[in-house]
């Protein structure tokens, strides 16, 4: 997953934008003179067009720069409207681009505290602040006069002679304040906003339970409870374990990157049912972290407030500017795999089943079961043990494989800076400045924070610290790929899990994509969500490339490249368990759809979430990947929320794109097609739209079939 560097607020046109280049003396004397000495406002000096403080800020600054950044944004918004002159292209659309960047660099280093080093001390700033950034967001979209300057330009002869980037930015300011309640009044407007505010509160209350729980429950292990895991993963353990101040214990920490590979090795089924208990309850603890009571008051507050606007349904106000356009066209591609999905599922239990009852376990396959006898199938059917492969995957091996992928088809070098010249907010990140390999050029720089603490968020993500723009000069980009790898003892090389080699690559493409952009407004370089994600999944398809295997995946100890045989296996077993993958990601993305497409009044979640799942025919050995009480994709934030079904619209792009890489002279590294990948794809962002951007890459539409064909289903009636 990965978050945009704007924060954006009712529109992702105009509220915080990220650009950090210089700012007019005036606005440095008002930032003087409103008071604020605070270094998160302060402007990024230093090498590569000036880059974050990190170094220089403290939690006590937080509060008072959120405040003084909102007052002059709001100022700087009041400048605007009121402007005496006609509205045009430049004094209102690229005007509104050029405002909020005080607030915007408070913001980067307040979305780095969330996500990366959260503290209850934090959490309290958080909570207070929700609600007043809300009412800061419905103060900018509801201002009148704004928004009629912006109708102004939508709707003037001027359209006509600005570029299509241009034309594009024009609709997607217009179309986010009006989607955002700009065109309310009274009562209507009032509660447009209170609502607002409440889901404010609402949602970080929700991500801060979740977060509270995965730092909350440990397993502590002994010796005598290690049967079956390897000597990589013990030794993480131990070190997790010293970390908390339990020397000579083994901590199993309650993130999915700890509990994956424990639920996959581990010999002790009561361990791993507690693990799985552990892990699958967070949120869902009946204490003061539960978030039960939260969801329907965010279901129905979401459904009020587009309600206002005149919608029947959340989902039907989300999708309307997706790919998918309906809930009806999402709803259409997740029935048509659906039914497969479960198929495969029926075929991977009884595989395990089989196994349970040749060794003599007296069991019924149960969840907590599932990957560890997946495991076990692996290697009964394509004699494939993921510990071996895993000692091919260094981390740090799997990262210059990235940098090598990048320079083949982007044309992209990276280079590590001198240790601190740039800052950093943890001693575990590293930095590399990213530069044109045939000029020189400078892109940009990539940060990387790859290893699990307490107070970081679990699983992976990227976002940006400033974005790529070109409204008075050119600004490059700042970005960041984070991850939660278990670090090992000191000295000791990071193996990781063929999943986690993927998510790697995945994330990465999120910042190839920040990097690759050549888009001139900060809005331009956001983008729709169900389609930003197929940019990402499709770097995915690198790593098993020919070119990274011979160099990058060679053997921990030997250093001998993976052998073709093991190469063979992994491809020949690249449907293998496609029934759980499928299954428990697609399930979370059906009750998504069907959570922001009902009434929520009366809603009792766990029982809705259990009929939901038996009216689909989940299978009892499976859970939805994100069970509702810690979905913060669609709780935490509205970012994903009537979106996560936008992950599989991304594969069919992904499945579709691959084909095409495939039949290229060139393979993944055909020269034409990868010029064509950025030209259309990575480049442009959002300066076109996305369905136009596929067309000119692959000359027609993208085809479900390709994503059957690509994870071993057959299209229906066949």
């Amino acid at each position: 997953m990965h978050r945009n560097t704007r924060m954006l607020a009712a529109t992702a046109a105009v509220i915080l934008v990220v650009g950090c280049g210089e700012k007019s003396t005036e606005m440095t004397d008002k930032t003087a003179t409103s008071g604020q000495d605070n270094a998160l406002l302060a402007e990024w000096v230093g090498p590569y067009g000036g880059v974050p403080a990190f170094d220089r800020v403290d939690l006590e600054d937080v509060k008072p720069a959120l405040e003084a950044g909102m007052a002059l944004n709001l100022e700087e918004i009041d400048a605007i409207a009121s402007n005496p002159e006609p509205p045009t292209f430049a004094n209102t659309i690229v005007a509104l681009e050029d405002v909020g960047r005080d607030l915007d660099r408070a913001f980067t280093y307040y979305r780095v505290w969330s996500a990366n080093r959260s503290s209850p001390e934090f959490r309290e700033i958080q909570q207070e602040m929700a609600p007043k950034l809300a009412e800061f967001r419905s103060k900018i979209t509801q201002n009148k006069a704004l928004f009629e300057r912006i109708e102004a330009v939508y709707e003037s002869d001027e359209m006509d002679g600005l570029r299509p980037d241009q034309q594009r930015l024009v609709w997607l300011v217009y179309d986010g304040f009006a989607r955002h309640g700009a065109t309310l009044e009274g009562e209507a407007k009032e509660r447009y906003a209170a609502i607002n505010q409440r889901l404010a509160e609402l949602q970080t209350e929700f991500s801060n339970n979740v977060l509270a729980d995965e730092e909350g429950y440990v397993l502590y292990l002994a010796e005598d409870q290690l049967g079956g895991l390897s000597s990589s993963l013990v030794a993480a353990a131990a070190a997790a374990a010293t970390d908390r101040g339990h020397e000579g214990e083994y901590a199993i920490t309650n993130t999915r990157s700890s509990m994956d590979p424990f639920l996959t090795f581990s010999d002790e089924r009561d361990l791993r049912e507690k693990v799985w208990r552990t892990y699958y309850s967070r949120g869902d603890n009946a204490d003061e972290h539960d978030n039960n009571a939260l969801i329907p008051e965010i279901l129905q507050l979401r459904n009020e407030r587009v309600q206002l606007l005149g919608y029947e349904s959340y989902a039907q106000w989300r999708l309307e500017d997706r790919m998918a356009k309906t809930p009806e066209g999402a709803f259409g591609l997740m029935e048509t795999v659906w039914p497969a999905a479960l198929a495969r599922v029926e075929e991977e239990v009884a595989d395990m089943q089989a196994i349970a009852d040749a060794e003599g376990a007296g069991i019924e396959i149960e969840p907590w079961d599932y990957r560890y006898y997946a495991e076990k199938v692996r290697k009964a059917k394509y004699d494939l043990d993921s510990e071996e492969v895993k000692q091919y995957l260094q981390l740090d091996n799997l990262r210059e494989a990235m940098f090598f992928v990048a320079g083949e088809i982007f044309n992209f070098a990276f280079t590590p800076v001198a240790e601190g010249s740039v800052p950093v907010f943890h001693e575990d990140v590293r930095v590399w400045e990213v530069t044109d390999r045939d000029t020189g050029a400078h892109i940009g720089l990539w940060y990387l924070d790859p290893y699990a603490r307490p107070g970081k968020r679990s699983g992976a993500w990227a976002t940006t610290y400033r974005s790529h723009e070109n409204i008075d000069g050119e600004i490059t980009v700042l970005g960041s790929n984070n991850s939660n790898f278990i670090k090992g003892a000191p000295g000791e090389p990071v193996l990781v899990s063929w999943e986690d080699a993927t998510t790697l690559f995945h994330e990465f493409g999120h910042a190839l994509h920040y990097l690759s952009s050549t888009v001139d407004y900060p809005t331009l370089g956001g983008g729709v969500r169900d389609y930003t994600e197929f940019q990402s999944q499709l770097l995915e398809r690198w790593l098993l490339t020919d070119e990274v295997i011979e160099t990058y995946l060679v053997h921990v100890e030997t250093g001998e490249p993976m052998p073709e045989e093991l190469v063979a296996k992994i491809k020949k077993a690249a449907t293998f368990n496609q029934g759980f993958s499928t299954t428990e990601y697609l399930s979370c993305a059906i009750m998504d759809m069907k959570y922001h497409s009902m009434d929520p009044a009366g809603l009792d979640v766990d029982t809705f979430e259990r009929t939901m799942l038996a009216e689909l025919d989940m299978p009892d050995e499976i859970v939805m990947r994100h069970r509702s009480p810690h979905f913060g994709h669609i709780f935490s934030s509205e970012g994903y929320s009537a979106g996560y079904y936008g992950y599989m619209w991304a594969d069919v792009l992904t499945a579709d794109a691959a084909e095409a890489f495939r039949a290229a002279p060139g393979g993944f590294y055909d020269e034409d097609l990868a010029r064509s990948l950025v030209d259309n794809l990575f480049a442009p962002r959002n300066s076109v739209d996305p369905a136009e951007a596929y067309r000119a890459f692959r000359g027609r539409d993208a085809e479900v079939a390709a994503l059957m064909r690509d994870r071993g289903f057959p299209m229906p009636g066949e």
